[in-house]
């Protein structure tokens, strides 16, 4: 029997690796009775962190699904990864959840992985209960921590409990909503409600009734109530704060110690009681911009948030309901590529256990197996429904390596097996290029990107190496030059004659005619690269037959695919065609195209050659005390500094710096933070190399074109 969609919570656990996110998601499932014994990291059984890789590195590196029945609900757990290189997993659970779960570390406070994800909460508009956990621990500063999320995150930041002896000694909880005082005995569980001591009375009322006026502003009635009485009554209460909750006009604090579950039973009773259920939530966003409400009367829509794909298994979707009930058996439609796919069975999950269950209604969340054509961020309709839901906008890469196998023999495995996992994983992007000859994969940073060769490794049997991968540069000129050049051969019979009168200069748009010269006819292409060729056909009195100019053309564009000085792509240039000779009997296209990529060579050389590279925006969160080291660090990396800027306790740091100097970058900005910085990067321009760049670039492709000839 389906849960109904009033009935359900979707809950997703965020916050900076090592926070207590897993313990937390163990100490639910718990409480819920779902499992007779909490797992623990070090003991490698938790519920969540169930693949190898993770058991031995002790953080989750996937998002993970479970559930609970809580009372009448039906509560879904998401537990995502904490470091930033995972960030797909975070923003894909985010997509499906309709609360968040904000964990901080009460001996750590506000940390960058907290910042990062935030951004991302306030995308999806995602209510949002923080819960500061690690209470037990001897570091423990609740009101510190407090203080530093209401800076970070804003006055709707409120605290709904606070700890009493927090450290070593913890076992007592004020509840400001309820307006008692909880206290635990020395193994957790189900704590004695006792009366809030007269010494914390001030501070407890304070808190309450900056809740109930949090709760009231949402309602005429109930502001009213609140001037007459004085005070709401817990329905009242919990009424007001579903509303503020849902709105984002809340974000309640509670503390825990997860590790002894101390706290852990509360928070599920708030959820339970007033975390939004997918009826409760503002409309979602479909691709075509208009909105939907979740409706379990309606014919069935789908979507699918992950896959992943197991050893044995093959294809596992997991995926949330978002329209009417989906059943074992039903035919649904894929809007993304019109196939039909068969739903053999429906699953809830439990970590790594998957149980069979006859249906699911709108809202609620679960897997289905061997879907034939479907991925992420499809939409699955069921006859009578054509709608598609607004897909997952996964984040910029950060990162780029290039891949090789040990033998050319295993290239083929290689590239199937990456394309697998990019099928998976819609964060890494995989790049054959033809120009730079490598296989080039761009990911989220360098543990992203070793989880990717361990899994290659693991379930593909193929080994892979990282290499430094090439730079795409261009080359382009400064000036104009003038170049005749004459292809003449001579061998029995029919010989081969061409001669081409040619001038280059920089091209940019709107500049004048060629001066001196009669324009016939105009060609500007785009290249598919970036960048133009304009190509001006100029001859007078018929010197070379027009026929010839494509030929001279395609001459021309061989020699921009691989440019003079480097072999990379050229960009920018006009060139006029205005003289040149032809022979009755000898002239062909092959002569003339093979005069033209002649003069070209030789008019650029003359020309101001110059080569481009690529130069990336680079946007630095830090802490004040890594900002000096990480400044020094882009220095030697040609960077220029655009831009600093304080953001509460972090500085940001806006930077220029060529790609040739990004590569392995997230490791170092790593080891300079400890592990306290974040960066993105986004392309920005083509900018001149410096001129010592320039020649040792130069000399390098003349050695690699003569070991190639040899």
């Amino acid at each position: 029997m389906s849960i109904d969609t009033k009935n359900i919570r979707n809950v997703v656990l965020l916050g900076h690796s090592g926070c207590g996110k897993t313990t937390l998601s163990e100490a639910m499932l718990y409480e819920s009775g779902a499992v007779n014994r909490m797992g623990t990291i070090g003991g490698m059984n938790t519920m969540s962190d169930y693949t190898t890789i993770e058991q031995e590195r002790g953080n989750s590196l996937f998002s993970s699904l479970m559930h609970v029945k809580w009372r009448d609900c039906k509560i879904n757990i998401l537990d995502t990864p904490g470091f930033d290189d995972f960030i797909g997993e975070v923003v894909c659970s985010l997509k499906v959840a309709d609360t968040a779960l904000m964990v901080l570390n009460g001996a750590h406070g506000v940390e960058v992985g907290t910042e990062i994800l935030w951004d991302y909460v306030n995308d999806f508009k995602t209510p949002t209960i923080f819960v500061i956990s690690q209470i037990d621990h001897e570091k423990s500063d609740f009101d510190n921590t407090l203080e530093q999320a209401k800076e970070r995150f804003g006055p709707k930041v409120m605290a709904a409990q606070y700890p009493v002896n927090q450290g070593s000694g913890f076992n007592a909880i004020i509840d400001a909503i309820r307006m008692v005082m909880y206290v635990f005995g020395p193994n957790g569980g189900k704590p004695e409600k006792k009366p809030i001591p007269d010494a914390e009375m001030a501070k407890a009322m304070e808190m309450h009734n900056a809740l109930v006026e949090a709760a009231a502003e949402n309602e005429e009635g109930l502001m009213e109530k609140f001037f007459d009485q004085g005070t709401l009554t817990e329905e009242e209460m919990t009424a007001g704060l579903r509303i503020a909750l849902a709105h984002q006009q809340i974000f309640p604090v509670f503390c825990c110690s997860a590790l002894q579950d101390k706290g852990s039973g509360r928070i599920m009773g708030f959820i339970n009681d007033v975390a939004p259920s997918p009826a409760d939530v503002p409309p979602f966003e479909l691709a075509d911009g208009k909105t939907m409400s979740y409706d379990s009367k309606s014919p069935a829509s789908i979507f699918i948030y992950k896959t992943i794909s197991e050893p044995q298994v093959g294809l596992v979707s997991y995926f949330k309901v978002y329209a009417g009930t989906v059943k074992a058996g039903d035919e649904l439609i894929n809007t993304k590529n019109g196939t039909h796919e068969r739903i053999s069975q429906v699953f809830e999950s439990e970590g790594k256990v998957r149980n069979t269950i006859d249906s699911l209604q709108a809202g609620d969340i679960g897997v289905t197996l061997k879907l034939k054509n479907s991925h992420t961020n499809n939409t699955l309709n069921a006859k009578g429904l054509n709608i598609e839901i607004d897909p997952i906008h996964f984040p910029e890469p950060r990162i780029r390596t290039a891949v090789v196998p040990p033998s050319k023999a295993d290239m083929e495995k290689l590239i199937k097996a990456l394309h697998q996992i990019e099928e998976e994983d819609p964060t890494l992007i995989v790049e054959q290029n033809a120009t730079l000859k490598q296989t080039i994969i761009h990911g989220q940073g360098q543990l992203h990107l070793d989880l990717i060769k361990y899994r290659i490794e693991k379930n593909f049997g193929v080994h892979m190496d990282f290499e430094r991968p090439r730079i795409p540069y261009r080359e382009t000129i400064t000036r104009a030059a003038n170049e005749v050049y004459r292809h003449k051969k001579q061998s029995g019979g029919a010989g081969q004659f061409g001669e081409v009168h040619m001038r280059i200069e920089p091209y940019h748009e709107g500049m004048s005619n060629p001066e001196g010269l009669t324009v016939k006819h105009i060609e500007v292409d785009d290249l598919e690269w970036g960048g133009k060729l304009a190509f001006y056909w100029c001859i007078v009195g018929g010197t070379i037959d027009a026929k010839y100019s494509s030929a001279i053309k395609k001459g021309i564009m061989q020699k921009m695919t691989e440019g003079p000085l480097t072999g990379s792509n050229c960009q920018d240039i006009r060139v006029s065609i205005y003289d040149g000779k032809m022979h009755p009997v000898d002239s062909n296209d092959m002569a003339f195209m093979l005069a033209s990529i002649g003069a070209f060579r030789a008019a650029f050389k003359n020309a101001g050659a110059q080569i481009l590279e690529p130069i990336y925006d680079v946007d630095i969160t830090c802490s004040d005390t890594a900002m000096g080291d990480i400044m020094g660090d882009l220095q030697t990396r040609r960077a220029i500094i655009m831009g600093m800027d304080s953001d509460g306790h972090y500085q940001k740091i806006k930077a220029r710096v060529p790609i040739a100097e990004m590569y392995q970058y997230s490791s170092t900005l790593r080891s300079l933070s400890q592990g306290k910085a974040k960066f993105s990067r986004k392309f920005a321009d083509y900018v001149a190399v410096p001129s010592d760049i320039q020649q040792k670039l130069i000399a390098d492709h003349k050695e690699e074109e003569e070991e190639h000839h040899h």
